[in-house]
C-alpha cells in the first residue's frame, strides 16, 4: 500500500488537515499529547475501519462536530485507490472505495494492507493470553482476509453455545443434549478452521520474527513461536464432549481456540517471565515486523508501516538498529524523543496543536 495524500476533517485534534506523503519514511516529532498518534490512527482507520487504540466512533469525532471525515488517495498493487470514511458519533461508518460503497471490510483488507506497531503492543508479550490470541487472529486475517468470516463465525457460535450452557443450569435433558450437539458441531467446524490457520501462520511466521529480533537486538539470541492446542490432535468436537459435564457446571466453554495461548520463546524460555523489559519491547516490535515481512513476501508488496512512539523504551543501540532494519516501503513513525544520529527521513513533520508543519 502506498498512500500519497491524506485529508482529515474533524478527526480528533484535527479540524482540517491536507497532507502529501512521500514514498519512503515520514517522521512525526512533537511533545506527548499533541496529536501525533491521532494522525497514524486516522491512516489506520482507512484500512482497518477501526481505531488501533480501541476507541469508539464518538471518541474519534472532534468536540463540537457531529461526524469526522478521513480520506486517502494512493495505490495498491498498481490499482489506484480513493478511500473515504465518514464516521458519525453514533451508528455505523460509511465507507467508499473509488466512489463505490464498501460492502465488506474484508474486501478492503484484501486490497490494501497496513502494519501497525503501538505502545500497547508490549502487552502482547507481557499480558494475558487473550491479547496473544488477538495478535494471532489479526495476523491470520491480514494474511488470508477470507478468514475474517471464520473469526466472526467462531465468536457468534461460541456466544450461542455459552448461552445454552447457562440456560441449562447444570442439567441436560434430551432436547438440551440435541441442541448442544448441534452447537458442538458448529463450534468444532469454525474452531478447527481457525486453529489450522493459526498453526500455519505460526509455522510460517516464526523465522521472520527470529530474523527481525536479531536485527533489532544485534545479538544472536534465538526467538521461536509455539502454538500447539491440546485439543488439536483429538479434534475439537471430541474435546468438547470430554469437557461437557464441566462446561455445564460452570456455564461456559472450557476448550477451544478461545482458550489457547501463543508461546513466544527467547532462547527457549518463555519471554513473558524470563525476558527483561527491553527484551520484551524488542520482541513485541519483532512480532509486528515479522508479520510485515511475511505479508510483503506473500503479496509481493510491502504494507504501509505505522510505528507509533516506537522509541519510548528502546535504548540508543536498538533505536539505531531499528532505523537500519526498517523494511523497504512507505512508513510513518512518531516520536517524542530525538531521532538517532544519521536518521534521514524523506519527510520530517512536527506536530503542533491542531495540525502538523514541515521541518524538512
Amino acid at each position: 500500500m502506498r498512500l500519497r495524500k491524506l485529508w482529515l476533517k474533524d478527526f480528533r485534534s484535527y479540524s482540517e488537515l491536507d497532507l502529501d506523503l512521500p514514498a519512503g519514511l515520514t517522521c512525526v516529532v512533537g511533545e506527548n499529547g499533541i496529536g501525533k498518534t491521532n494522525l497514524l490512527e486516522a491512516i489506520g482507520y482507512l484500512i482497518h475501519l477501526k481505531s488501533f487504540r480501541g476507541a469508539d466512533n464518538a471518541t474519534l469525532v472532534s468536540l463540537g462536530a457531529d461526524r469526522a471525515i478521513v480520506r486517502g488517495e494512493g495505490a495498491s498493487k498498481g490499482r489506484e485507490m480513493l478511500i473515504e470514511a465518514e464516521i458519525p458519533r453514533s451508528g455505523r461508518s460509511r465507507v467508499q472505495v473509488n466512489r463505490q460503497r464498501l460492502q465488506r471490510s474484508a474486501d478492503l483488507g484484501a486490497a490494501a494492507r497496513i502494519s501497525v506497531f503501538a505502545p500497547d503492543d508490549l502487552a502482547t508479550i507481557k499480558g494475558s493470553p487473550g491479547l496473544r490470541r488477538d495478535f494471532l487472529d489479526d495476523s491470520v486475517v491480514a494474511l488470508w482476509p477470507r478468514q475474517d468470516e471464520t473469526r466472526r463465525t467462531l465468536v457468534q457460535v461460541l456466544r450461542q453455545r455459552n448461552a445454552l450452557l447457562r440456560q441449562r443450569g447444570g442439567r441436560l435433558d434430551a432436547d438440551g443434549s440435541m441442541m448442544l450437539d448441534i452447537w458442538d458441531e458448529r463450534l468444532a467446524a469454525a474452531g478447527e478452521a481457525m486453529g489450522t490457520a493459526r498453526v500455519s501462520l505460526v509455522n510460517d511466521l516464526s523465522p521472520y520474527v527470529d530474523r527481525a529480533y536479531k536485527q533489532l537486538s544485534r545479538r544472536d539470541d534465538s526467538v521461536s513461536l509455539h502454538y500447539e492446542p491440546l485439543w488439536f490432535s483429538q479434534g475439537l468436537e471430541a474435546a468438547l464432549k470430554d469437557t461437557r459435564k464441566e462446561d455445564l457446571r460452570r456455564g461456559t466453554s472450557l476448550v477451544g481456540p478461545h482458550r489457547d495461548d501463543l508461546g513466544v520463546l527467547l532462547n527457549g524460555a518463555p519471554s513473558r517471565s524470563h525476558a527483561s523489559q527491553g527484551e520484551q519491547r524488542t520482541l513485541a516490535l519483532s512480532l509486528r515486523l515479522g508479520v510485515h515481512l511475511l505479508l510483503t513476501e506473500r503479496h509481493g508488496e510491502p504494507p504501509l508501516l505505522l510505528l507509533d512512539d516506537v522509541f519510548s523504551e528502546l535504548d540508543r543501540f536498538r533505536t539505531a538498529a531499528l532505523f537500519e532494519a526498517l523494511p523497504v516501503g512507505q512508513a510513518l513513525l512518531t516520536t517524542a524523543v530525538a531521532l538517532p544520529v544519521g536518521a534521514d527521513p524523506a519527510l520530517l513533520l512536527e506536530a503542533i496543536p491542531g495540525t502538523v508543519r514541515t521541518l524538512s
